[in-house]
């Protein structure tokens, strides 16, 4: 493609059309241009809102896929890439998955993340070589994540991976994106022009924070991580996190402190363990049986117990 062709592609995507109407936001207060930039970021949740029924259907299909051992993978470039390294890397301490459960890959590789890498959005061929490393299968998913929806990384990924039979997903923030056409399930949530003119990091980059919030949470709600809203699968890796744990059998069970902690202890720091044997009286051994059998979804363990 010439540096003509893609200006003029560039020049037909919403997310960088020039608005004549903040030509001048330079000359404003700091305060008006504070309230014009939030007044955009107003409008963001009524654009997610507008793609919830595709969102859920995605959501639904990753959570069958990865109730039978199937991993989530993120890929995209620039800050659509790092909201995906981002929503990745957050899994582990909150649904206490293992790190290779939920990946994020961004083009040009972890030093991406803190600078850019020349060339590196523009190769399907890069995104192929970087799903290969994880040997994909049909029960794993892919979700291409771009701004413009053209990023050929973020094609390149769904395509690679659609190929091989994985649930792919294209989360894109323009209409009749390429990224969402190559993948099965598209998600286009348009925001429209950016206050900084193709500024993508501001309203496309908050609509894909609050997708890939929803793909992730609400999938580990669907495969069990959470009791009620509840983070029941925390991993107590610090000090915090330790007392959240506490805090969350408390609030499940409303069992008293020392109590607690006996069963927080015997149970080796596992939340749910600790939460069945508190509301149930079963033993540690017959907890961990329990939530065994059930998928480690702890409702279905305690009316297991209930029987």
């Amino acid at each position: 493609m010439t540096s003509h062709d893609l200006r003029s592609e560039l020049e037909s995507l919403t997310t960088e059309a020039f608005r004549p109407d903040l030509a001048e936001i330079d000359r404003l207060s700091t305060l008006d241009i504070a309230r014009l930039m939030n007044g955009e970021d107003a409008g963001v949740p009524a654009a997610v809102a507008a793609r919830l029924p595709q969102i859920a259907a995605a959501i639904d299909a990753v959570a069958a896929r990865m109730s039978r051992g199937g991993r989530l993978v993120y890929a995209g470039a620039g800050t659509a890439g790092r909201l995906g390294v981002l929503d990745a890397s957050e899994c582990p301490p909150t649904f206490n998955t293992d790190p290779a459960q939920v990946v994020g890959l961004i083009a040009g590789g972890p030093q991406a993340m803190v600078t850019s890498v020349e060339g590196a959005e523009d190769s399907r061929e890069l995104a192929r070589r970087d799903l290969a490393a994880l040997g994909l299968g049909p029960d794993d998913t892919v979700v291409g994540i771009s701004a413009s929806g053209r990023t050929p990384y973020a094609i390149g990924a769904v395509e690679h991976a659609r190929a091989l039979g994985a649930l792919t997903v294209g989360l894109a923030c323009n209409e009749h994106s390429a990224l969402a056409a190559a993948a099965e399930h598209g998600i286009e949530v348009v925001v429209g022009p950016e206050l900084i003119t193709g500024s993508t990091r501001l309203k496309a980059g908050t609509a894909q924070k609050l997708v890939l919030n929803m793909l992730s949470t609400i999938t580990m709600v669907r495969l069990g991580k959470t009791y009620g809203n509840l983070m029941v699968d925390v991993r107590a890796s610090n000090d915090k996190l330790r007392a959240r744990s506490r805090r969350i059998v408390a609030l499940a069970t409303g069992a008293p402190e020392e109590e607690i902690e006996k069963a927080l202890t015997e149970s080796g720091g596992e939340v749910k363990n600790a939460i069945l044997t508190l509301l149930t009286g079963v033993d540690g051994p017959t907890a961990a049986r329990l939530l065994e059998d059930s998928g480690g979804h702890l409702r279905a363990a305690l009316a297991a117990a209930a029987t």
